[in-house]
């Protein structure tokens, strides 16, 4: 038995979800998501050795 081509359900065609400035919007915001992430940790564990290296009197 041969299907036809009209019952044949999803067709094979894509469309964009969203625009590509809105893709390149949401990249962005992720990158700088994950730089001040990275800032932060960094920063957080400096001082906790600068903490670590002060005597204490």
């Amino acid at each position: 038995m041969i299907r036809e081509s009209a019952t044949t359900g999803f067709q094979s065609q894509l469309t964009p979800a969203a625009s590509s400035r809105l893709t390149n919007a949401v990249a962005a915001s992720l990158v700088i998501a994950a730089l001040s992430l990275c800032l932060s940790v960094s920063l957080t564990v400096l001082s906790t050795k600068a903490t670590m290296a002060m005597t204490l009197h």
